[in-house]
């Protein structure tokens, strides 16, 4: 047989082989997804590190539907990003320091762990020259290789004590932003022919600056604290989302850290987990081209009817960005980037594209409401506003996903760590149901 035509015949068997019937799941109540029932995640652990809350449970098993919260190690994100935002200041690595540590750091622990990241901010010669020499355009490919490259070079990489979690847990903070823009900038000059620059990070700047400086040099006070904000909104978002369970699974059988960050960033690179801000300003951009008139309201509401009938756009019934597995009215993270998002809108000339995605906001609510009419309450997320922030400030979308990587990596790090140090741990291994029944063996000859 030719390889082609075996490769063709056991796809086949594999359409066949993988069936299995919806009612199967209902009769052995089976929570596929984990997910219950009525959407609601299947518990599966208990955590200290992050709470998202987006509903209130009734007498009687029912959800109520709550503006949403998030909360860092027991703190309203609300309440730490506007303390931020008042500030001027930036807030990533103290919020790093609160999701490692368990508490808020004083000035004297903050300006310590600030030093003790911008010390550990440049890579390995051979880890640079790795990355340059790397091939492809997916940068969250080399940053899952680099990280393992990372493994090659650390003398205690199989350590699981506590002051070893903490020191690479550190390092990888650190490293993750050097690493994206050492890959960005490769790719930039590999893929696309411009000139290669390779700049070293500086001391005494801040995460966001530090990246901003590596990828690009040029950037505002704005672009950086606003870039900040976005590492906060995305650093933690509780054990339940796939990369951060995809990390507690791998963890939990005690191997190394290096393997169970590359598995969160292959779980995050998926495009139903991290990639959902480039389909949002992509479909932006798709509507900007195609609703001519962007303050009228029945225009848009016809062509939010059109998409969500998969009548228009990508034909696939969704308007990206509407709609979180847990938030209902609201999600606090996509309210809290509003508030920057609008003052960088000033600062770039963009308000009249501002105003019209805020506008696209307001109808595709009301029309997911009036069309798939399923008493279900959406809102925003913070995909929604993310994309257009990132292209404000002047960031490809190459590294969107990376971007999310890079605020991630604080969540992974600490629930890594409480994975591998309460009491009582054990592996994770749920269980799946057999539901083929048993076969007879026939010899080869007879078959």
């Amino acid at each position: 047989m030719k390889k082609e035509y075996i490769i063709y015949k056991l796809s086949e068997d594999m359409k066949n082989a993988t069936r299995i019937e919806n009612e199967l799941f209902k009769k052995f109540d089976v929570k596929r997804g984990l997910r219950n029932e009525d959407g609601t995640g299947v518990l599966v652990g208990l955590t200290k590190i992050g709470n998202v809350v987006g509903y209130e449970r009734i007498p009687g098993g029912g959800l109520k539907p709550i503006p949403g919260k998030l909360f860092y190690r027991g703190y309203d994100l609300e309440d730490l990003a506007h303390s931020i935002i008042k500030e001027k200041r930036f807030g990533f690595e103290e919020v790093a320091y609160l999701l490692l540590s368990g508490h808020l750091p004083d000035k004297e622990e903050l300006a310590s762990f600030c030093e003790l990241i911008n010390d550990n901010t440049p890579l390995e010669q051979k880890t640079k020259m790795n990355i340059i020499e790397l091939e492809g355009n997916n940068i969250m490919n080399i940053l899952a290789r680099s990280v393992l490259e990372m493994y090659r070079f650390d003398p205690q990489a199989d350590d699981t004590s506590r002051d070893n979690l903490m020191r690479q847990s550190i390092d990888l903070i650190s490293k993750f932003p050097t690493i994206i823009a050492y890959a960005y900038n490769m790719l930039r000059h590999a893929t696309y022919g411009r000139s290669l620059h390779i700049r070293h990070p500086r001391e005494k700047l801040s995460i966001a600056e530090n990246f901003l400086y590596m990828l690009k040099k040029d950037y505002t006070e704005l672009d950086a604290r606003t870039l900040d904000l976005l590492l906060v909104l995305q650093a933690e978002h509780g054990g339940g989302n796939n990369s951060t369970f995809t990390v507690r699974v791998v963890s939990s059988s005690r191997t190394d850290t290096y393997s169970a960050i590359a598995a969160g960033i292959g779980s995050l690179k998926g495009p139903l987990h991290g990639g959902a801000n480039i389909q949002v300003a992509d479909m932006f951009h798709h509507l900007q081209e195609n609703i001519k008139d962007w303050t009228n309201v029945d225009e848009i509401d016809t062509y939010f009817t059109r998409m969500l009938n998969k009548e228009a756009y990508d034909k696939s019934g969704l308007i990206y960005g509407i709609g979180h597995a847990v938030y209902t009215i609201s999600d606090p993270r996509a309210i809290l980037l509003k508030e920057l998002a609008r003052d960088l809108a000033k600062e770039k000339g963009k308000e009249e594209e501002f105003a019209f995605l805020e506008l696209l906001e307001e109808r595709a609510i009301a029309m997911f409401g009036k069309i798939k009419n399923n008493g279900k309450t959406v809102s925003s997320n913070i995909d929604f506003y993310s994309g257009f922030v990132y292209e404000m400030i002047g960031l490809p979308q190459e590294i969107f996903t990376p971007l999310f990587a890079m605020a991630r990596i604080v969540g992974w790090c600490a629930h890594r760590n409480e994975e591998l140090n309460f009491e009582g741990k054990r592996i994770i291994r749920p269980a799946y149901k057999n539901v083929l029944e048993e076969l007879e063996y026939v010899p080869l000859k007879q078959r």
